[in-house]
């Protein structure tokens, strides 16, 4: 079993109209709920929320989940995270509001597992250097139907994430999604005013 998610930030909730979209931000292994609300700063007006993953990595910050491999996991091993965290997203989130997701790296990979599990919940994914889960969910065949539209953002110099991973990505995307994938010169596993400016973008298409 996974561990219950106890601290997050966040702004707003209580003044938003329920039937407008929250804003998720989960942030990559090693980081806490303190990484990513910043990155409002270059989006559309929203209330938004950033728990920390609930599991201490082993040297910094916290992890989502527990896995023989932490990139690309099994979906059976981050089934429990997943599993938690819609839990507690169902405690904090009216039922009515959509989410935007926003996911960076590890947090990109549960950007992925909440969308291919409650698709009917997500209004917009947002993958930031991220990568996905092996296997199949219940939601895979809907969203072949469906094809949301998602945004994938990579720097071409990231050396973190494995080419196998950005390419098994890149094919569910393909089959699963009308993605649209970008990529930026100069820019490692991180995220840059280039990003953001396509991520607000995105975000604004989804609001629409």
């Amino acid at each position: 079993m996974s561990k219950a998610i106890t601290r997050f930030l966040s702004h707003d909730l209580e003044g938003h109209e329920p039937n407008e979209p929250v804003i998720l931000f989960l942030h990559g292994y090693g980081a806490d709920e303190r990484d990513l609300p910043e990155l409002m700063s270059f989006l559309p007006e929203l209330a938004w929320i950033s728990p920390r993953a609930p599991l201490p990595s082993p040297h910094d910050g916290f992890s989502w989940y527990q896995a023989n491999e932490l990139v690309n996991p099994t979906v059976e091993e981050a089934s429990a995270a997943t599993d938690s965290l819609w839990d507690w997203l169902d405690q904090q989130i009216p039922a009515e509001s959509k989410i935007i997701v926003i996911g960076f790296s590890q947090g990109g990979l549960m950007a992925t597992q909440l969308l291919r599990t409650r698709p009917e919940r997500i209004q917009g994914t947002v993958i930031l250097s991220g990568f996905m889960a092996t296997g199949e969910l219940p939601g895979d065949a809907e969203l072949a139907k469906t094809k949301p539209r998602v945004i994938y953002t990579r720097g071409l110099e990231d050396q973190m994430i494995p080419k196998t991973s950005v390419s098994l990505l890149n094919s569910w995307l393909q089959t699963h999604t009308k993605a649209i994938t970008k990529s930026y010169a100069a820019l490692g596993h991180s995220v840059d005013s280039r990003v953001m400016a396509d991520v607000a973008d995105y975000v604004q298409g989804q609001l629409s």
